[in-house]
């Protein structure tokens, strides 16, 4: 009896692990792919309060649960990736983000910090600009070199000739500096912002979310003569580097970059006492509205440059200074309609349609509800008056009802059990917060769903990347995930039109495409996207049900005999596979002739790493992280991204971190490189 509650015990609690892993990796994709359309494709897919909400979940997460942390976490980075369009050149010194506060406690409590070391510590309080990070070097007076952020610490899309566009960047400076780095922002005014928008949509061009997203847009395009027309502004907020001279304060350095000709960070306050910072703050949120440019926040930092050297940064962010959010911007209006919408991720939002309201600067018609536990809490109904809030956000949100004001009972509003879109039905996941659409050819998340299927995870097919993909969409050649394999019936339209290149790389793409049917069958099913399959999972999976007919008939009780399937995957295969519309495509892709089985290998050779769990850290010598991770499983071993209990090994590189020491303390092996290769010959 005690065995058998101690088995019951160790399964639940591992069930309370996959769950919180499961939620994890959830975030940190989600938040992974809003970096990537904020930082890298000027394009952001939610408002910056939702992916606060996120960020700040997750950090909870693994403040709580610090030995499922992730290395890769976007909680450890600094912003987004370089874009492949333009030349990129290192750092000299790292671009780092600031840690975001959202109370003024927050703000005592770090300032508080720094005075209980630094007594008589002075802070500068400035504007916190909503535009593009950019760094700008000087040699011997001259602008050399304009980066943008990219990955914050390593390099920088190089964008010289387009910064040289705008008219107060000093080009050449005043006096000789023998050599100078400063880091400053690049931004749009409202007035040019909606000048713009104006332009755009006459011409039948896209038009910008928000300024920020214009300039961020602009300053990465190819043709400096866009960037010249589109009338750039930029304030420089710091000296990153400087030979020839030395200052003590921040505010000195300001006003030594006015004298250069610099526009610097305007209307900056210099104070000492919790009091002075507040007020300054305040001050700051009250001039908000009234300035031409956007700013979504103020800037608290140490103003003595010698304290900040002693206080030094953390990976990605420094310990000398915090950006305080302010609150959103409110207006009142009405609900005219009550809507789901069908995201690219399959993710099904409820949306508000509301009477038209301006809010910070800019018109506001819809908002988001987030999810039904949202809409049940707050009770919002057809025809309710209700607050919205945008400050700066791109998609606002609805924050409360006005009860008093409804004038009727309308019926209580209820996301749908079947997609609006393809009427596939939804589920909720992630323990019933989000609702998803489960249609494997939903034309709402079509063309993401084909990037994923693409991807070099999935069936690796180069160059069917998420432009060229979003231009076969707009062309119709894919509607549908089968699509792909038809694409050669369209060789000669492709080369002509050249969209994605002309004859060679269109041949490229088309024997990469006849290539991937080929791929391993565990490739196949990762591809397929199902909720809580990934890669090792599929692995497993295709062990155990060497083909696609074994596996769509599986039951959830068979399914949980695979190693690393608990019931949630299970049941979410099962109902994947039970629906006619998927199971229509996986019939269609047979008759497209990719793999749907495991090629029987020789059941008498033994995998030397066969029932071995590997986790991997600190910098490797011989390998990247994917070149070891595919070499343990051809092996038939498993990755995992967390040291538990059930890890074998742990491969330490160099400045092996905290993994390093939960090995330790679970008495895990410790392994270098040199040690795996000898476990594999």
């Amino acid at each position: 009896m005690a065995n058998q509650k101690s088995n019951t015990h160790a399964r639940q609690n591992e069930q309370h692990d996959e769950a919180i892993i499961a939620e994890m990796n959830r975030l940190q994709y989600e938040l992974e792919q809003l970096n990537i359309a904020y930082y890298d494709h000027d394009s952001p897919l939610v408002s910056d309060a939702e992916y606060d909400l996120l960020l700040e979940r997750l950090k909870f997460l693994e403040k709580q649960y610090p030995e499922f942390k992730n290395e890769q976490s976007p909680t450890m980075q600094i912003g987004g990736t370089v874009a492949d369009r333009f030349e990129t050149a290192p750092h000299r010194v790292p671009m780092l983000s600031l840690n975001d506060v959202f109370s003024k406690n927050e703000v005592i409590s770090f300032v508080n910090g720094i005075r209980e070391r630094y007594p008589d510590v002075k802070f500068i309080v400035e504007q916190k600009i909503d535009g593009l990070s950019i760094s700008l070097e000087y040699t011997d007076g001259i602008l050399v070199q304009a980066l943008t952020r990219g990955d914050g610490v390593n390099s920088g899309e190089v964008v010289t000739e387009n910064i040289k566009q705008i008219s107060t960047v000093p080009r050449v400076l005043p006096f000789t500096v023998s050599n100078l780095l400063v880091r400053g922002e690049v931004f749009m005014t409202k007035k040019r912002f909606e000048e713009i928008n104006r332009v755009q949509e006459k011409e039948g061009l896209k038009t910008f979310a928000n300024p920020r997203n214009s300039a961020a847009g602009t300053i990465r395009q190819l043709d400096p003569q866009v960037v010249r027309d589109r009338g750039l502004s930029i304030f420089i907020f710091n000296i990153q580097a400087i030979t020839d001279r030395t200052f003590a304060t921040h505010h000195e350095s300001l006003e030594f970059l006015q004298t250069l000709g610099f526009p610097v960070s305007p209307n900056y306050y210099l104070c000492q006492t919790n009091d002075e910072i507040l007020s300054a703050i305040e001050e700051i949120n009250r001039k908000r509205e009234s300035l031409p440019y956007g700013i979504d926040g103020a800037v608290v930092k140490v103003d003595s440059l010698s304290i900040r050297d002693e206080l030094g940064s953390s990976s990605r962010v420094p310990r000398w200074s915090v950006a305080y959010k302010y609150s959103p911007e409110q207006q009142q209006t009405k609900v005219l309609d009550l809507i789901a919408q069908v995201g690219r991720t399959g993710r099904i939002t409820p949306m508000a349609i509301l009477e038209p309201v301006n809010i910070d600067g800019s018109t506001v018609s819809r908002a988001t509800l987030h999810n039904q536990a949202y809409i049940d809490a707050l009770d919002i109904r057809l025809h309710d008056i209700v607050t919205v809030h945008k400050g700066g956000d791109i998609i606002p949100a609805v924050i409360a009802v006005d009860y008093s004001k409804r004038k009727s009972n309308p019926e209580k509003f209820t996301l749908p059990t079947n997609c609006p879109i393809c009427n596939a039905p939804t589920k909720h996941i992630d323990d019933g917060a989000n609702l998803y659409c489960t249609g494997l050819d939903c034309p709402a998340q079509m063309t993401r769903k084909i990037e994923y299927f693409a991807s070099k995870e999935a069936m690796d097919i180069v160059g069917l990347g998420e432009s060229s993909v979003q231009k076969l969409w707009e062309k119709n050649y894919l509607k549908h995930l089968t699509d792909i394999y038809k694409l050669y019936k369209y060789r000669e339209n492709l080369i002509e039109e050249g969209d994605i290149g002309r004859e060679k790389r269109v041949d490229n793409l088309l024997n990469a495409i006849e290539d991937s049917k080929t791929r391993s069958f565990d490739r196949f099913i990762t591809a397929l996207g199902i909720t809580h399959i990934g890669p090792q999972t599929a692995k497993n999976l295709v062990a155990k049900f060497n083909n696609i007919d074994l596996i769509m008939s599986a039951s959830e009780e068979e399914l949980q005999e695979v190693p690393d399937i608990g019931p949630n995957a299970a049941r979410s295969i099962v109902e994947f596979f039970a629906q006619e519309t998927n199971r229509d495509v996986i019939a269609e892709f047979k008759e497209l002739g990719l793999n749907l089985e495991m090629k029987k290998q020789d059941q008498t050779q033994k995998l030397p790493l066969a029932n071995l769990t590997f986790v991997v850290t600190g910098t490797l010598a011989d390998f990247t992280r994917r070149e070891i991770k595919e070499l343990i499983e051809k092996y038939g071993g498993k990755v995992t991204s967390a040291v538990s209990s059930r890890t074998n090994y742990l491969i330490a590189g160099a400045n092996a971190g905290s993994k390093l020491t939960q090995a330790e303390s679970l008495n895990i092996d410790i392994i270098s490189e040199q040690d795996f290769l000898l476990m594999i010959k």
